[in-house]
C-alpha cells in the first residue's frame, strides 16, 4: 500500500496520541488544567490522566508502525483502534455538554467529529482487497 494521503493521515493521528499521551502520562495535572474543556468534566484524577496518556502512547506505537510499514491489515487494525476510543468519546462528550458555553460545545463536538470522519476516511482509502 502506498498510499501518500492514507500515510500522512495516519502520521497525523499517531503525531495527536503522542502529543496527548506524552503531556497526560508527564503532567497529568497540567493536561487537565490545560488541555481546552478537559476541566469542565471534573473531578480531576492523576490516575485517570496517566492512563489516559499511557493508552494514548499505545495507540500511537500501533499508527506508527501502520504508517511505517503501509502494511494493510496494520493500517487497517491501526485506524480501527483509534475509532474504537475515538466513536465512543465523541458519544460521551456530546452526550455531556452542560458546562460548557455554546462556542465551547460547538468547537469540542466538531473536533471530535472529525477525529471520527478522518480515520474513517483512511480506513476507506485503504480498499477492499487484503494483503499480508
Amino acid at each position: 500500500m502506498t498510499n501518500p494521503a492514507l500515510r500522512a493521515g495516519l502520521w497525523f493521528l499517531a503525531f495527536v496520541e503522542v502529543a496527548v499521551g506524552v503531556v497526560a502520562t508527564l503532567a497529568p495535572r497540567a493536561f487537565y488544567d490545560y488541555v481546552p474543556w478537559v476541566d469542565l468534566l471534573p473531578p480531576y484524577s492523576e490516575h485517570l490522566m496517566r492512563d489516559v496518556g499511557a493508552l494514548s502512547l499505545s495507540l500511537a506505537l500501533v499508527l506508527v508502525v501502520a504508517a511505517t510499514t503501509m502494511e494493510t491489515r496494520m493500517v487497517r487494525v491501526g485506524l480501527g483502534a483509534y475509532l474504537l476510543f475515538a466513536v465512543p468519546h465523541l458519544i460521551f462528550h456530546t452526550a455531556h455538554l452542560e458546562n460548557f458555553t455554546t462556542e465551547a460545545a460547538v468547537a469540542q463536538t466538531a473536533i471530535l467529529a472529525i477525529a471520527v470522519l478522518l480515520p474513517a476516511a483512511l480506513l476507506f482509502l485503504t480498499g477492499r482487497r487484503v494483503s499480508n
